[in-house]
């Protein structure tokens, strides 16, 4: 009599004939499989994310076209170290904290690097200090009024300017403390400066552009001051 052909039921593991050892290759592999398709997958995320941070760069004033110049700064087109001054207009040019933490937000998307560490790492002590008070002079949002005191901030980034130093050579950022002249609207406020300068360092502001400044350099730099209003 021909035997029965077993009925196999549609539910039934079609892995069933397969040795222990089998099973556990094809596990592997799927795992494997569905490891790569998640690793795929966040590699395709993290590059729209990055493509569409790169479109907005091209955009005039938006936060990605800062974040790009800031690292434009930082590369300074191959040369040996930062050109400051790119650097420093960008900064200053910033009207917010808040555009400030955008523009941190977009330099993380874009080189995932943190924008202050970068700093720390590209810049000089003082130049680094110079930056952090060009920051914290600058209102919550654009519109405000700033809560740091601007003669203090002024008075701290002229001090970071004279701690300039080339090397192991002392010297002072001139250029530094002409962003800084040219920023002060009158001679009142530059009056106010000094008297933030003494209090924060102990010594007269005049005297200590004296002291770093070369004498015909001192007479040109003051005449930024004299040529502005009163008050």
């Amino acid at each position: 009599m021909q035997k029965p052909i077993p009925y196999k039921h549609s539910n039934q593991n079609e892995t069933d004939g397969m040795s222990l050892k089998e099973k556990l290759i094809w596990s592997v592999l799927a795992a494997a499989g569905l490891t790569g398709l998640i690793v795929f997958g966040r590699k395709l995320i993290i590059k729209k994310v990055e493509d569409k941070a790169h479109e907005k760069s091209f955009e005039d004033g938006t936060p990605q076209t800062i974040a790009k110049q800031i690292k434009m700064a930082f590369e300074n087109d191959g040369y040996w170290g930062t050109d400051i001054e790119t650097l420093r207009k960008v900064m200053i040019e910033i009207k917010s904290k808040a555009q400030l933490k955008k523009i941190f937000d977009a330099y993380t998307k874009e080189y995932h690097n943190n924008l202050y560490k970068d700093m720390s790492d590209e810049l000089q002590t003082s130049e680094y200090n110079e930056m952090l008070q060009i920051i914290a002079a600058k209102p919550d949002k654009e519109g405000q009024v700033s809560t740091t005191n601007q003669y203090t901030a002024w008075a701290k980034r002229l001090k970071a300017a004279f701690d300039k130093t080339y090397g192991f050579i002392s010297g002072t950022d001139e250029k530094a403390i002409k962003a800084v002249f040219s920023e002060i609207p009158t001679q009142s406020a530059f009056i106010q400066v000094g008297k933030s300068y003494n209090k924060e360092f102990g010594e007269n502001l005049i005297t200590a552009l004296k002291g770093e400044l070369e004498v015909w350099e001192y007479g040109d730099y003051m005449k930024i001051i004299t040529s502005k209003p009163k008050a």
